[in-house]
């Protein structure tokens, strides 16, 4: 029961980071330098963690590279794709394309890893929670506009997430979860910063030329210093934690499942914070989403 309580807290962490970003945005920061100094600042802290029984390597040149793969594709790919989509195409397009990476975990871990056993329960339980996910994200407001260079980039943000999810699955059960998210948000910072360099000198994620220095002087403003301490402690380093742990506990397509609750998170955030409606069609996905978490992560005889 406790893996399932961590997953919910870390879906809560994720679910509200879209609202310190929008924030930070709002105060001049460009979304690639929000995270790429979001990784050099986890980075930072966890080195600061493990100072004690500090090492940087790991025990083999594979597994680093197990780490530079997470570290690309969990952070570097999965933020880059996500962010410049949200800036080509509608954010209902994006958010429902790069919420289908339970779905296509799932879908990888049936058919081409097979190494995830899933009753009929379970899969009509992620079906039922991805129907939900749907209709939260489009509250109502059923306008879909295809535009094919966002979409295609949301959809490279869910590949990249799943890659992640099983890249990762070697090392994680390996090395200890510090040492582990330490080098992934070490590599995905290290890979950020040629993408923050083209932000700076000015190539747009259109081609648009503008250039774009890091707002400095913006962090004597307490919102902005709170949101990036939100971001750094509660969704890179509590959030990344707590979710190896909970893969390696629950399985990686089990715990993907609860990956469709970040748009209900952010929803409820968002009502809260600067009074976005709620539609009756969002309340009903989020009763189908609370229904299929339940079908999906019910196991007969399971013992948590």
């Amino acid at each position: 029961m406790v893996w399932h309580l961590l997953a919910i807290a870390t879906v809560l962490f994720w679910g509200t980071s879209f609202v310190s970003t929008k924030t930070l945005i709002n105060h001049g920061f460009s979304a690639v330098q929000i995270f790429t100094i979001r990784f050099a600042a986890t980075y930072i802290m966890l080195l600061l963690a493990g100072l004690r029984n500090i090492r940087f390597r790991a025990d083999s040149l594979k597994d680093e590279l197990y780490f530079l793969l997470g570290g690309v594709t969990g952070c570097t790919i999965y933020f880059w794709a996500e962010n410049t989509a949200l800036t080509i195409s509608q954010s209902s397009n994006v958010s429902l394309i790069v919420c289908t990476n339970p779905l296509l975990i799932m879908l990888a871990g049936i058919f081409l890893f097979r190494r995830e056993q899933l009753v009929k329960r379970q899969i009509i339980g992620s079906l039922i929670t991805f129907v939900g996910m749907v209709l939260v994200v489009l509250n109502g407001k059923f306008v879909l506009k295809l535009s094919p260079v966002g979409d295609l980039l949301a959809f490279c943000s869910a590949i990249a997430w799943t890659v992640y999810a099983y890249s990762t699955e070697k090392v994680r059960s390996k090395y200890s979860t510090l040492f582990a998210i330490r080098k992934i948000f070490f590599y995905g910072f290290l890979t950020s910063l040629p993408i923050m360099a083209l932000d700076y000198f000015g190539i747009g994620a259109q081609g648009t030329f503008a250039s774009h220095a890091i707002p400095w002087e913006a962090f004597t403003e307490p919102v902005v210093i709170g949101n990036f301490l939100c971001l750094c402690v509660f969704s890179n380093l509590f959030g990344y934690l707590i979710w190896n742990k909970v893969m390696d506990k629950l399985g990686t397509v089990l715990a993907s499942n609860y990956i469709y609750g970040i748009p209900l998170v952010t929803m409820i955030t968002a009502a809260i914070t600067i009074g976005e409606h709620i539609s009756a069609v969002a309340i009903a996905g989020a009763a189908a989403i609370v229904t299929g978490m339940i079908m999906a992560e019910y196991k007969k005889n399971s013992r948590d």
